[in-house]
């Protein structure tokens, strides 16, 4: 057990889905998974396995942010033998060519973030994903016919609909971002520097290029499909 979370070594399963919301993960256990645990609850930070399909899994709540994810993962990855983590999250646009509720799969993340730095004094602002699961994501979207984009994003330490300059900030960002979120790229520095596996899959609930707003109900759909894609992938 850690200060973080209580699971005995055994209770978390070798592949984790994790959205960040914890309320995100106690939906996906009670919807998704049979015989679903708790196996934590430490800050509230929701954490269950069981199976899918015939396939054990845990999902895990992240928290918001790089920093709340490095935690979470680190010790997923080192104290608790996790071999592969699928991120499942929120973005906004940075393209005119994605549209609300569309499925984006990180191929590369980018950050401003210090995390790297801090971490291991690595002066890195760019983390690739697994080729391999991102293959397997690609081949089962396919599959499904579940229309995905493929791409670069920005992984940022703050919420750019606060940012007094946001245009200032967005447009200093590499030209080939197509989504920005707050996690992906530490998960993707984690995996790499500990020989693990990670994957991340946003959908696009805002945009600047449009005065549409997300309903709750649409929302909620577009999330699952994203939640379907992912744990079909994992079985």
């Amino acid at each position: 057990m850690t200060p973080h979370n209580e699971a005995k070594k055994g209770e978390i399963a070798k592949t984790v889905l994790m959205p960040g919301d914890p309320l995100r993960a106690k939906y996906i256990a009670e919807k998704y998974l049979e015989n679903p645990k708790l196996v934590n609850n430490i800050r509230g930070m929701y954490a269950y396995t069981g199976t899918y399909k015939g396939k054990e899994i845990t999902v895990m709540g992240s928290g918001m942010g790089i920093p709340s994810i490095g935690i979470y993962a680190y010790e997923l990855y080192k104290i608790y033998d996790v071999d592969e983590i699928i991120r499942i999250g929120s973005a906004g646009a940075n393209s005119k060519d994605l549209d609300l509720l569309d499925i984006v799969l990180s191929d590369e993340a980018y950050s401003d973030s210090a995390f790297a730095k801090e971490f291991n004094n690595e002066d890195i602002h760019l983390a690739k994903p697994s080729l391999e699961l991102n293959n397997k994501i690609i081949a089962k979207a396919n599959e499904l016919d579940i229309k995905i984009n493929v791409g670069m994003t920005n992984s940022g330490d703050v919420f750019d609909a606060y940012v007094p300059k946001a245009e200032e900030y967005l447009n200093h960002l590499p030209k080939e971002v197509i989504a920005s979120e707050m996690e992906a790229f530490a998960l993707f520095y984690l995996a790499n520097l500990l020989n693990k596996k990670a994957a991340c899959l946003m959908t696009i609930v805002d945009s600047k290029f449009t005065e549409k707003k997300v309903s709750a109900e649409e929302r909620q759909t577009s999330l699952d499909n994203m939640i379907k894609l992912a744990l079909e992938v994992i079985k």
